[in-house]
């Protein structure tokens, strides 16, 4: 599928901007919801799944720390900004979300079997 920025510019708005930069690679999947969701499926797994956390790593750019109750929470965040951000649509982000938690239960599977 073309990028939400290509359809946006060319059948409804050509001066249209994503906030975030467009990456040279395809749409689908998306390779930030794959990673966040599998690092995530390992670090629940490790520190349990409860375990909330404060990201402050914004503060340098004026934004506030963002709390959440879990890192799975966190994963679905970067998913959804992916969308937000006009980088992917709502299948690929939620499609590549589902396949790293595959990822990082096969991760765990190989690290519990040593």
């Amino acid at each position: 599928m073309i990028r939400p920025e290509t359809y946006i510019n060319k059948y409804i708005n050509q001066d249209w901007q994503p906030y975030l930069q467009t990456p040279p690679f395809p749409e689908y999947n998306s390779a930030h919801s794959t990673i966040s969701s599998a690092a995530a499926t390992v670090l629940g797994s490790i520190f349990k799944d409860n375990t909330a956390f404060k990201d402050s790593s914004e503060r340098e750019w004026g934004w506030p720390d963002r709390s959440f109750k879990t890192s799975d929470e966190a994963a679905w965040e970067v998913s959804l900004s992916r969308l937000y951000g006009g980088i992917h649509y709502r299948q690929s982000v939620s499609s590549a979300y589902d396949q790293g938690k595959k990822i990082g239960n096969l991760v765990m599977s190989k690290l519990n079997a040593k």
